[in-house]
C-alpha cells in the first residue's frame, strides 16, 4: 500500500528528537528523505539508524543546495525564525512545515492540544491520565518527548499533544478537538523577538478550531484569558476560585466542576502547590470537554504521577528539604514555585532567554537568601537588590553547599532557576540530576560526621 507522501522528496532540517521522528515518518509514508544536521556527528548511532531506514543524511551544516528538488520541507522546532533556511525556502516557494503540521496531515484519530508558558507537560500528562481512566486509549506526545509524528503512526484512540510556541509557529492545519492555554507570560523572547509574537504563536493552538470544538482558558491569568476569549469555538474556563456554571475551579482544597446537573467533586489538590493546582484544573476542564465522565477525571488526577524535576523533594539533610524544580525555566514558573515555600533559600540563574528577571522580586518575602548561578547571576542579584541577600556560586554543587549553610533549621532549599540550563548543562534534566546528586552527597557527608 502506498504512503501519504509516495513519490515526493522531503528535506528535514535538524536531526534532534523531533527531526529524526519526522524523517522516519516521511520514509514510512513513501517519501525520499534527506535530513541535514548542523553538528558533525556522522558516526553517531542516530545517523546510522536514519540511514538504515533509507534516509539520506548530511551532517556538518545546512546549505541552500539541500533544498533542490524538494517539495516538502520540515524544520525542527529549535531552529529560530532568523535561520537562513527560511529565506532559502521562500526563494524556492517552499512552505515550511513543523512537527505539528506533519502530524496533523497524517492523524486519523482525535487529538487534544495543550500549550502555555508553564505546566504544559504536567497538564498534558494529567489529561492523558484522565482519558485513560475513562476507558480511552490515549497517549501523551508532542513536546513531551514522544513526537507527535511518531504517535500518529501508532494505534491509539486519542492523542494529547503538548505544543510549544516554536511548534505552533510552523503549522497551518493543526486542528485539535480540545485546545488548552494553561497560562501566558513572557518567555522565549530570544526566539520570537517580542511578547506579541510569542503570544500570537500560542494563539495558533486554536487557529483551525470550529464550532464543534472546545477551547479551555484560564480565567485568572489576564494575558492568557484575553487570548482565550478570541477563540473561534466555545470556551470553557478554569481557575483557582469558585467556578461558574460549566467551569472548573476550587472550593477550598477540592477541585470542583460546576455542571448543569450539579457539582462534581474531582479530588483534593495540595494548596501549597499553586502550579500543580492550576494544571489539574486545566486538565480536568479539558477532559470534561472531551466527554470524559467526572468520576474518571477524578481517578485520572488521583493516579497521575508527575515527572521528575517538577517540584519533588529529592532529599532531606539535617532538617533541610532540597526541592528540585529544575523545569522552572522562566520567571513565571519560578515565582509559582517560590510561592509554595516560606523562609526558603532559592537557587536561580542560567540563560535568561531574553526575559526580564525583575519580576522575581515579587516573591522576595518568601526567601531568606538567594544563591545565583550561571551567566545571569548578576541579573538575579539585581532582581533581589535591597530585598534579600544574594550569594554567587560557580557551580550547582557549590550552590547546594552554600544554600545548606544559609537555610533555616528546619528549612527549604529550592532549585527554581527561572532560566534555561544551556549555559552550564546539556538540559534542565542534567541540572536537576546534578542538584539532586550534590544534595545526596551532602547528606552522606553530614551523616558521616555524625
Amino acid at each position: 500500500m502506498s504512503g501519504a507522501f509516495e513519490g515526493r522528496r522531503a528535506v528535514v532540517v535538524g536531526a534532534g528528537v523531533a527531526g529524526r521522528a519526522a524523517a522516519a515518518t516521511l520514509v514510512a509514508e513513501g517519501a525520499a528523505v534527506l535530513i541535514t544536521e548542523l553538528r558533525d556527528e556522522d558516526a553517531s548511532e542516530d545517523v546510522h539508524a536514519l540511514r538504515a531506514l533509507g534516509a539520506e543524511v548530511r551532517v556538518g551544516g545546512h546549505h541552500p543546495s539541500d533544498l533542490e528538488g524538494a517539495d516538502i520541507l520540515v524544520v525542527s522546532p529549535g531552529i529560530p525564525p532568523s535561520a537562513e533556511v527560511f529565506s532559502w525556502a521562500r526563494d524556492r516557494g517552499l512552505v515550511v512545515w513543523g512537527e505539528l503540521e506533519l502530524g496533523a496531515r497524517l492523524a486519523s484519530v482525535p487529538y487534544l492540544a495543550v500549550t502555555g508558558t508553564n505546566g504544559k507537560t504536567t497538564t498534558t500528562g494529567m489529561l492523558a491520565s484522565c482519558l485513560r481512566a475513562g476507558g480511552i486509549d490515549a497517549v501523551a506526545c508532542g513536546n513531551i518527548g514522544y513526537p507527535f509524528t511518531s504517535a500518529v503512526r501508532a494505534a491509539h484512540d486519542a492523542m494529547v499533544v503538548e505544543a510549544s510556541s516554536f511548534q505552533l509557529d510552523l503549522q497551518s492545519s493543526f486542528h485539535p478537538a480540545v485546545s488548552v492555554l494553561v497560562n501566558l507570560a513572557p518567555d522565549h523572547l530570544d526566539h520570537h523577538g517580542t511578547f506579541v509574537a510569542y503570544r500570537d504563536a500560542k494563539a495558533n493552538v486554536y487557529a483551525h478550531q470550529g464550532s464543534g470544538d472546545t477551547h479551555v482558558g484560564n480565567r485568572d491569568d489576564a494575558a492568557a484569558a484575553a487570548v482565550s476569549a478570541e477563540a473561534p469555538c466555545p470556551v470553557r474556563w478554569f481557575g483557582m476560585g469558585s467556578p461558574s456554571l460549566g467551569d472548573v475551579g476550587y472550593e477550598g482544597d477540592v477541585l470542583v466542576a460546576r455542571l448543569p446537573g450539579g457539582d462534581a467533586m474531582l479530588g483534593s489538590i495540595d494548596p501549597e502547590r499553586a502550579g500543580y493546582r492550576e494544571d489539574a484544573a486545566a486538565a480536568a476542564a479539558a477532559a470534561l470537554a472531551f466527554g470524559v465522565e467526572p468520576a474518571a477525571v477524578a481517578e485520572g488526577l488521583a493516579t497521575f504521577e508527575p515527572g521528575a524535576h517538577r517540584g519533588e523533594v529529592v532529599v532531606e539533610v539535617a532538617g533541610v528539604r532540597f526541592i528540585d524544580n529544575s523545569k522552572a525555566t522562566n520567571v513565571h514558573a519560578a515565582t509559582a514555585a517560590v510561592a509554595g515555600i516560606r523562609d526558603g533559600v532559592l537557587i536561580a540563574g542560567g540563560r535568561a532567554k531574553g526575559q526580564d528577571l525583575g519580576p522575581l522580586r515579587t516573591v522576595a518575602d518568601r526567601l531568606r537568601t538567594v544563591i545565583a548561578i550561571g551567566e545571569s547571576a548578576d541579573a538575579v542579584e539585581a532582581a533581589f537588590a535591597g530585598l534579600v541577600s544574594v550569594e554567587h556560586a560557580a557551580s550547582i554543587e557549590a550552590a547546594v553547599t552554600r544554600a545548606f549553610h544559609a537555610a533555616a533549621r528546619p528549612g527549604v532549599v529550592l532549585l527554581a532557576p527561572a532560566c534555561a540550563s544551556w549555559d552550564q548543562f546539556a538540559s534542565y534534566v542534567e541540572r536537576g540530576d546534578r542538584f539532586a546528586a550534590a544534595a545526596r552527597a551532602l547528606r552522606a557527608e553530614v551523616e558521616a560526621r555524625g
